[in-house]
């Protein structure tokens, strides 16, 4: 068995070294990647650790090569979102079973190598909704849509009421991560914990203040449980 690779932003990654692993760089044709490791774990901090890189202008193809160099052999990755639906409160978590990203052209492959179906691995997604029923405390919600955003602006509200005709969650990382994990043939899936209601949903303008407070909220409890199921799914 390979390396599980857990991927996260700054709310549930952060800059410094998590207790027990060792920073290490691994190199890239297209420039190096710090992670941490400790033995069968990989933490991949997706925004960089040496700078901030906003969610439209991630290397995906850069981290999730450095994954794949360091025998990553399935990933697992938290994303903040956005709830589309009421219902979708701030502090729900979701692990979803599709996504929409029509505009997306990203591949790893200049020529035919990007004509694949992409999507969330069946199998592996299975065995995450498994560990975190066993060992996370916050509820799961198994199955939903994810809607990957261009960013880095949030959407207007006649946006969201589009949107939100065809997915329950909104992000700007999980898809983009997913096709180039599949390409390189790394099983991938995602929790998504939201940290606001999109705007206008409800009735509620959204702001950037509302945004970050959410994640302060949310934060802890995700971290939490984040850690529990990744060493559930490390495996021995």
């Amino acid at each position: 068995m390979g390396r599980l690779a857990l991927i996260g932003g700054h709310s549930i990654l952060g800059g410094e070294p998590a207790a027990g692993f060792e920073p290490a760089e691994v190199a890239t044709p297209s420039g190096p990647v710090r992670v941490h490791v400790r033995g069968g774990l990989v933490l991949l901090q997706r925004h960089g650790l040496d700078r901030y890189a906003t969610a439209a202008g991630i290397d995906h193809r850069r981290n999730l090569a450095a994954l794949a160099e360091l025998g990553c052999d399935r990933i697992l990755a938290i994303g903040s979102v956005g709830g589309l639906r009421a219902e979708l409160a701030v502090g729900t978590f979701l692990c979803p079973d599709d996504f929409i990203a029509l505009h997306l052209g990203l591949s790893l492959d200049d020529g035919h190598g990007g004509e694949r179906v992409p999507g969330f691995d069946p199998a592996w997604r299975e065995a995450v909704v498994a560990a975190w029923a066993r060992r996370a405390e916050p509820e799961l919600r198994d199955g939903g849509v994810y809607w990957q955003a261009i960013g880095p602006r949030f959407e207007t509200a006649a946006e969201i009421r589009l949107i939100g005709a065809h997915a329950d969650v909104i992000g700007m990382t999980i898809a983009s991560e997913c096709i180039i994990a599949g390409e390189l043939g790394i099983p991938y899936a995602a929790v998504c914990v939201v940290d606001n209601l999109a705007n206008g949903v409800a009735g509620r303008r959204l702001s950037v203040a509302g945004f970050e407070a959410g994640k302060a909220r949310t934060r802890a409890r995700a971290g939490a449980a984040f850690e529990a199921v990744g060493a559930e799914l490390e495996g021995p």
